[in-house]
């Protein structure tokens, strides 16, 4: 039997697809490419770390954790030469927002109801070592209902995901081991991680043979008994690090919560807008 998700899993089920449309939706893509950027990386970095100022390609990768650095590089700092953060921000900001407006249902849509509740939330993050959510945090709240939900969201998942990367690199694992031994778990797939996260055939062999060699993967590229219980673990203290805003809200908060955010979510996933499976690995909630 599968174990029951906590809290903070079904929390992020439920929001992460609203932060998505960032990533999917051609209102977003869009935005930033009319902010000047070139390509869709160089928007994707942009308009990402824009809250941070105008980082170099090194804490950017670092963050990143699961990326190729030569992927980040490539973007990163050019893209300050199109579009100064500010500029990448507002248009982060603009895209995500219209992107929500247009494919959200509007039978199911209450944008200002889920910003409320999310917002409260976010008063529960803590912010130690957690330089992504930190940078969000200080952005000023949009005025629009759609984009205030969708910026609260975007604190609450990446303050998960900072969590995330302190739980992988806690474990032991190199970005790249991280995502083959996600794979290896069957939670997604290498033709979806490897070309999204820019590592090589090469690069990802080498890996295999790292994890092998620890005795976390076995000569098929599975995970062995060791390799399983290392990304339970992994899970586990990911949950852990993101119940903040789960024990600011509580139960009956996380479940009004849920209530609002998975029929919005559930209407992106079924208009085709957010793709399942994805690279970020969230399922339909």
């Amino acid at each position: 039997m599968e174990p029951t998700p906590t809290l903070a899993r079904s929390f992020w089920t439920a929001i992460e697809p609203i932060h998505c449309v960032a990533y999917f939706t051609p209102e977003a893509v869009a935005a930033m490419k009319s902010a000047g950027y070139r390509g869709f990386w160089m928007g994707y970095f942009a308009g990402r770390f824009a809250p941070l100022g105008a980082l170099a390609p090194e804490p950017v990768a670092a963050m990143c954790y699961s990326f190729a650095p030569s992927l980040v590089a490539r973007a990163i700092p050019d893209a300050w030469k199109y579009g100064a953060p500010s500029v990448g921000l507002a248009a982060r900001l603009e895209g995500s927002s219209a992107a929500l407006r247009s494919h959200a249902s509007s039978s199911v849509a209450s944008f200002g109801e889920l910003a409320e509740v999310l917002w409260a939330a976010v008063e529960g993050c803590r912010f130690e070592g957690r330089p992504l959510a930190a940078g969000w945090s200080s952005v000023p709240r949009p005025s629009s209902p759609a984009g205030s939900a969708w910026l609260a969201a975007t604190v609450l998942r990446e303050h998960r995901g900072d969590g995330h990367v302190m739980a992988c690199v806690g474990a032991g694992l190199r970005g790249l081991d991280a995502a083959v031994t996600h794979v290896a778990t069957g939670a997604s797939l290498r033709s979806l991680i490897q070309p999204t996260r820019g590592w090589t055939d090469a690069d990802w062999l080498a890996s295999e043979r790292r994890l092998q060699a620890q005795g976390l993967l076995d000569s098929g590229g599975r995970l062995t008994k060791s390799g399983g219980t290392l990304r339970r673990d992994v899970e586990e203290l990911t949950d852990r690090l993101a119940a903040g805003p789960v024990e600011r809200i509580g139960e009956t908060g996380v479940k009004a919560a849920i209530e609002l955010a998975a029929p919005i979510s559930r209407s992106l996933v079924d208009a085709g807008v957010i793709p399942v499976p994805n690279p970020v690995g969230v399922p339909r909630p």
